[in-house]
């Protein structure tokens, strides 16, 4: 390491002292994973520095990174949230109308107060979907939001081609490189079947529900009937069950980041240690 890039480290440092490949295992120090997150050798994960008297800090992160990491620890409240985790979804407008609303969190504005949304989050509505929203004289957010998941994104909308209205389905890979019992690539013995230690990969399918339709959670989920998110079959979408949901610690940390999250997947449950 150049004398100039171990100084700045050394300096980002609570306690330059201490290892940053700890024993026995050569696991990398806190220090090292968020040096290669945010560009930082802190040793701690909340926001900025935190004083503890008497001229002495913690330092944590400082700014907000694109690529973060979930922990076991957030799901038992041992850690709160920081700058690391992403950035929430959420369209402009509906934090506008939620900075707007004053009717005591009832969830609806005036008609003065959605003319005001609608120029300051660029969303141009059709004059009759307005008209309609402002029949009765005030705007309830939820009626708003499903007009903006069927207006065209051009508009200011977010209208979905896939079908899933905003939910979100994708595919999470977890590596576990501690070796683990595989009872799916058991050998056999002449005592039996002996399981393979052996690291593992975990594929899981993760479905989170939009944050503005609960309800939608216990839904029928409306998925491309193609593989391939890319690909263009032209083939009708199609209504599939969801899956039974599983249960895991790894869930637990996935619901920090996505808190009402739905996870499957195929085999031995992932393994978080």
């Amino acid at each position: 390491m150049a004398k100039g890039v171990h100084d700045a480290v050394q300096a980002d440092r609570d306690d330059p002292s201490l290892p940053l490949v700890t024993a026995p295992f050569g696991h990398a120090s806190q220090e090292i994973v968020n040096l290669l997150l945010c560009g930082q050798a802190v040793p701690n994960v909340f926001d900025g520095r935190m004083d503890l008297g008497g001229g002495m800090f913690l330092k944590g992160i400082s700014t907000r990174v694109e690529v973060g990491f979930l922990t076991l620890l957030e799901s038992l409240n041992f850690l709160s949230k920081t700058r690391m985790n992403w950035k929430k979804e959420n369209h402009r407008s509906v934090k506008l109308l939620t900075h707007k609303d004053q009717s005591g969190g009832g969830g609806f504005i005036s008609v003065e107060g959605f003319h005001q949304v609608l120029s300051e989050a660029n969303v141009k509505l059709p004059r009759e979907k307005f008209d309609n929203l402002c029949s009765t004289g005030f705007i309830v957010w939820s009626e708003f939001w499903q007009v903006i998941l069927d207006l065209d994104k051009n508009l200011g909308g977010l209208k979905d081609s896939t079908g899933l209205m905003g939910k979100k389905v994708f595919d999470l890979y977890h590596f576990n490189g501690i070796a683990k019992s595989d009872l799916n690539g058991s050998q056999l013995s002449s005592g039996g079947e002996t399981p393979v230690q052996r690291p593992r990969l975990t594929k899981l399918r993760v479905s989170v529900p939009p944050r503005w339709t609960p309800e939608e959670f216990l839904a029928d989920v409306v998925v491309p009937s193609g593989s391939g998110g890319n690909e263009s079959s032209g083939k009708e979408t199609e209504v599939a069950k969801p899956e039974p949901p599983q249960h895991a610690p790894l869930v637990d940390c996935i619901r920090t980041r996505w808190p009402r999250a739905v996870c499957n997947w195929v085999g031995d449950p992932p393994s978080i240690v």
